[in-house]
């Protein structure tokens, strides 16, 4: 699957109004306009799996060419403490989730887990999109593509 090219984000959820946890996905998609609904995979026992099994309310960042380095370090294994790597990210609190929204992306929206579908080593979430918005329309989209960030041209 290194040969599919795919956007890159970065979901986050607010665990317990006490820590902004932050996890880089690739497996990212609309699933619906009606109602709008996007899927995410997350690796099964990953922090954010078993966060968004307690906590229904997530954010989604469509990262930018330019925030590659976000991308980098969220995707870190053996990683220092979520609280940290939020640290010097310029974000805005999402209205109805209060998750993390990284300020310059190309896209942000809250989503509510509407259903979890197991699959394999991964649960496939299902959200249905509660807010939306474009903060920033310069740049191209961060992409990935046979292991390593790129971006369109």
């Amino acid at each position: 699957m290194s040969r599919l090219a795919g956007g890159v984000v970065l979901v986050t959820a607010r665990e317990d109004d006490l820590e902004d946890v932050g996890m880089t996905a690739t497996a990212f998609m609309s699933v619906s306009l009606d109602p709008p609904l996007v899927m995410v995979s997350l690796r099964n026992g990953s922090r954010m799996d078993d966060l968004l099994t307690d906590q229904p309310d997530w954010a989604v960042s469509v990262l930018s060419e330019s925030q590659r380095h976000i991308a980098g370090r969220f995707a870190m294994k053996g990683r220092i403490s979520d609280r940290l790597l939020f640290e010097d990210i310029p974000y805005a609190r999402g209205e109805v989730t209060d998750a993390p929204l990284v300020r310059g992306a190309l896209a942000v929206l809250e989503c509510r887990t509407e259903q979890r579908v197991p699959a394999g080593d991964h649960t496939l979430v299902i959200g249905r999109v509660l807010t939306a918005g474009v903060p920033s329309a310069e740049g191209g989209p961060l992409m990935y593509f046979r292991g390593r960030y790129r971006t369109l041209g």
